[in-house]
């Protein structure tokens, strides 16, 4: 006997029937209403209502985007772009470890986490009701991709001038004659905001001016509230739930990027003794720790997998070597508290 399985079918054997009847009781508690311009205005009963109605508009807008975002971040571009990405992936690796997200998410206060599912509900509801959107790789998002990226930004990573060459010499050869690799000129490439009293507008308002330096529609533009009493209009980054620089009646808010200093690189006197790594530190010889990274890419239409032994200290992970000493990185790209 032939069975035939439509899109909507195909679709429902990823998501169990529970998960389905909860996310429709949910979608019950949200209105999402565009305006003249398109520009969604979510309402929900509750803050996690509306966040999961702000995820499925996003979702309506530009799934891709959404999901370009969230292969990023967890180090998986490599499986739709191909080898020559894969160090940009264990640079990411390196730097944001997928079990500390985890683990932040299991810990985080109810009311936050509240948040977190409503945020992968809302992109999962969605998949399930257009089969006609067909995902690069993920087919189900999880409420701890959020903690991969807690800035709001574009996502830039500080690496302390650490390049993704100088990574992929490291681990790609004899790490010990790694050399430096060159840098450019450094450039300032701040954003920057701007606001303007009713006073001098013509208007009579006030009118903030935020990040004047990206396209009109790099970030999209929402207003997202609910019945416990949020209430913010501006924009969001794909993929993230909560307005990011915008206004309510009270007030207006706008975030920068900058060359901030979260990120520290550390020397590191490394001897071997016994066929084991060690290194010095506070005057003591402590153990290299060694972690296998599995790194796929796909390759002639087929995912390959590539291994690595990643090198870490007290200090962070090891990143390169220069003048013959291994470099590891000390830093603070992502926080819960940031995010919260």
């Amino acid at each position: 006997m032939l069975v035939l399985l439509f899109p909507m079918q195909l679709w429902a054997q990823q998501f169990t029937a529970a998960e389905i009847k909860n996310w429709q009781q949910q979608a019950n508690n949200v209105t999402i209403t565009r305006d003249n311009w398109g520009i969604p205005h979510i309402n929900g009963n509750t803050d996690a209502d509306a966040v999961f109605g702000l995820l499925y508009a996003q979702c309506e807008d530009d799934f891709k985007r959404v999901e370009l975002n969230y292969i990023e971040k967890p180090g998986r571009m490599a499986e739709i772009k191909g080898e020559a990405v894969l160090y940009d992936d264990l640079l990411l690796r390196l730097l944001i470890d997928s079990t500390d997200a985890i683990k932040e998410y299991n810990n985080a206060v109810p009311w936050f986490k509240k948040l977190f599912n409503a945020y992968a509900d809302g992109i999962n509801y969605y998949l399930y009701k257009n089969p006609q959107t067909k995902p690069l790789l993920l087919s189900r998002l999880k409420p701890w991709y959020p903690l991969l990226w807690t800035d709001g930004s574009i996502g830039g990573i500080n690496t302390a001038d650490i390049t993704t060459a100088e990574v992929q010499n490291f681990y790609s050869g004899d790490a010990t004659n790694t050399v430096a690799i060159s840098k450019g000129a450094e450039q300032e490439t701040d954003s920057n905001g701007f606001a303007f009293a009713p006073s001098i507008t013509a208007s009579g308002n006030a009118i903030l001016y935020i990040n004047p330096h990206v396209t009109f529609y790099f970030r999209p533009e929402v207003q997202v509230t609910s019945k416990q009493g949020l209430n913010a209009y501006g924009a969001v980054t794909w993929g993230q739930f909560f307005v990011y620089q915008g206004f309510n009646k009270y007030c207006g808010w706008m975030h920068t990027s900058s060359n901030v200093d979260v990120a520290d690189v550390y020397e590191e006197k490394i001897i071997t003794k016994n066929n084991k790594l060690y290194y010095e530190y506070n005057k003591q010889l402590k153990p290299v720790t060694q972690k296998k990274m599995e790194l796929q890419f796909i390759k002639d239409a087929h995912i390959q997998t590539k291994n690595i032994i990643a090198f870490y200290t007290a200090h962070g992970p090891v990143m390169a070597a220069r003048n013959g000493k291994w470099l590891s990185l000390k830093s603070f790209n992502r926080s819960i508290i940031s995010l919260q």
